[in-house]
This record gives C-alpha cells, structure tokens and sequence, in this order.
C-alpha cells in the first residue's frame, strides 16, 4: 500500500468540511497557508504515537502547553475540558471492533475542538471514524465543527449497541437451550467470560455517558440550539446500553443459578434412589446373611424344602417393604 507524505507526518485524514455535508480532502503541505471560508470547518485526524503528530500538535497547532498534553497524556477516562476562548476538549471513548480484539477492550479518540476546527487523535484504529468519512463522501456528513463532535460521538455509540445486541443474544439463546432441553448444561467458564464482559463493558462506558450528560448542559456559543437535545438522546441511548447490560449479568446469573439448581435436584434424586435401594434391601441382605452362618441348628437345614421356604419368607419381607414404601409415598 502506497503511503502518502501526510500519513508519513502522522496525518491521517485531513477534510475541510463545505457546510452542506460534503468535504473535500486537503494534504499535509496545505495546513501552514490554509484559509477557511465562512462556512467552512477543518477536521483533522492524527496518529497520537506519531513523532511528527505529537511535534506538530504542540509547534503548529495554536494549542496550549495544557491542551496538548491532555491529548496527549495516556489516561483515556471519557470526560470534558473547556478552555479559554470557548474551546473544547473531549474524551471519547468506544468498543474495540478491530480483527483479533477483545471488545472490552476499549478505544478512545481524543478531540480538541473550536468554532472553526477539529483535531482528533487515536492511538488505534477506529471504525467509526471511517463511518463518518464515508458519509462525508456520500454528503450526508456534518456541516460544522459541532456536528462534527456528534457524529463522531453518535457513530462511536452505535458500534455500543451492536455489540450488546450480541451479548443478549447469546444469553437469549442459553435461556432457551436450558429451557428446551433437560439434559443441557452451560459451559460454565463461557458463561462467566460473558458475564466479566458485560461487567468490563459497564464499568467502561458508565464515564460516557456522564460525559454527554455535560455536554447536554454545555452552553458554548458555536453549538447549535438543538446540539443539547441530540446530545441528550445519545446520554439516554447509552443509558439503556448500560441497563441492557445490568440485565444480561442478571439474566446470566440466573442461568447459572438454574443450572445449579439442576445439579443439586439431580444429586437429591440420586441420593434418595440410593437410600431406598439400601433401605429395601437392608431386612433382606440381614437375612441371606444370618441364613448363610456355616453353623448347624439352622431351621430348615434338614428339610428338602427349606430353601424354598427362605426364599418364601424373603419374598414376603420384599413385598411387605413396597407396601410400606407405597404408603409412605416414597414410592
């Protein structure tokens, strides 16, 4: 794969968005003289372990000493920090949906953003980065720099909800296994790992959605009227996420309970089994084993028909225990 000058310097992508949706992508070389019209917006995107990234971020950005290294520190809690001359900076934070990746292993992306002009930084592929791309090219994309931060934002949630979707799915269709069939037993191991997922997920994301609480309440004057009401929406959709996940902790508890539950059903039937199988053949083995004493004076031991009638009596004794037994209902 070719690899361009700007991707050299750590530049990733570099678009400046029209105000209609669309953007146009511009190289490396034409930051330094690069004048924005008065509906445009700059967005760039850059590889935060890049050299070259990190000295240009802290030479040629405008940006604080502050500022930069927030960016660039390597604590990735999602979280919001306003700066002098109403600029922003943002933690954001996702799954890990890259080949070879544990989900939970999260993804953040990391926003510095003015009225003007956006600067994201990761440290990983992101997914959701290449899903607003794609809509910019199909001019569907955000407009201006705070539409921006909410597309990345919502984009970055989505990938959220698929992948619960998936983790109750997969507990879906353990409940019905457990409930279909009788003789089915959850692998044990798979059903912790599950649960240590969800619990991994929660934790993560909990901090995200405190963050689109504040920016709900943000009152930055380059925020749109209605910017508060989407980022309420997304606070609200990624409640439900956490929820969901509350749930499929409890719902695998639940199966896991069950399936002890199952275990300690099936040990008493068994043990109950064995106590009437002793219990029944106890009065019986006393009696072969008294009969079997190699002494004389046994009753019978003379008589062609003593054998039989030990037999006899020992029968009598078997049926007299199953009558007993069937009144008892043990039976």
């Amino acid at each position: 794969m070719l690899v361009t000058d700007s991707e050299q310097r750590g530049l990733i992508h570099a678009f400046l968005l029209d105000g209609s949706g669309g953007a146009r992508v511009i190289a490396y070389d034409d930051l330094a003289g690069l004048q924005l019209s008065e509906n445009e917006s700059l967005w760039l995107h850059w590889d935060r372990s890049h050299e070259k990234a990190q000295a240009w971020l802290r030479t040629q950005s405008g940006l604080s000493a502050f500022a930069c290294d927030v960016l660039l520190e390597e604590n990735t809690r999602p979280r919001m920090l306003t700066l002098p001359r109403e600029e922003l900076l943002l933690f954001l934070r996702g799954v890990n949906l890259n080949p070879d990746a544990e989900p939970e292993d999260m993804v953040s992306v990391r926003v510095f953003a003015d009225p003007r002009r956006v600067i994201s930084l990761r440290l990983r592929p992101l997914r959701s980065i290449e899903v607003v791309i794609q809509l910019l090219a199909e001019g569907r994309g955000p407009k201006t720099a705070s539409e921006l931060l909410l597309y990345l934002a919502e984009s970055m949630t989505d990938r959220v909800d698929d992948l619960v979707a998936q983790l109750a799915e997969r507990v879906d269709a353990e409940e019905e296994e457990l409930e279909g069939n009788e003789r089915y037993t959850p692998e044990h191991d798979s059903m912790l790992a599950l649960r240590r997922r969800a619990a991994g997920l929660r934790r993560f994301l909990l901090p995200q959605r405190e963050l689109y609480g504040q920016l709900t309440r943000s009152r930055l004057s380059w925020f749109a009227d209605d910017d508060a009401e989407y980022w309420n929406e997304l606070s609200n959709r990624l409640m439900r996420y956490l929820e969901e996940l509350d749930l499929v902790r409890e719902r695998i508890n639940l199966v896991l309970e069950s399936e002890q539950r199952r275990l300690s059903e099936r040990m008493n039937r068994t043990m109950y089994l064995l106590a009437i199988i002793t219990g029944f053949f106890l009065p019986m083995s006393f009696l072969t084993g008294l009969l079997g004493i190699n002494v004389g004076g046994i009753p019978g031991a003379e008589n062609p028909y003593g054998f039989i009638l030990a037999c006899l009596i020992i029968g009598t004794v078997a049926l007299c225990q199953w009558w007993v037994f069937r009144r008892l209902r043990w039976l």
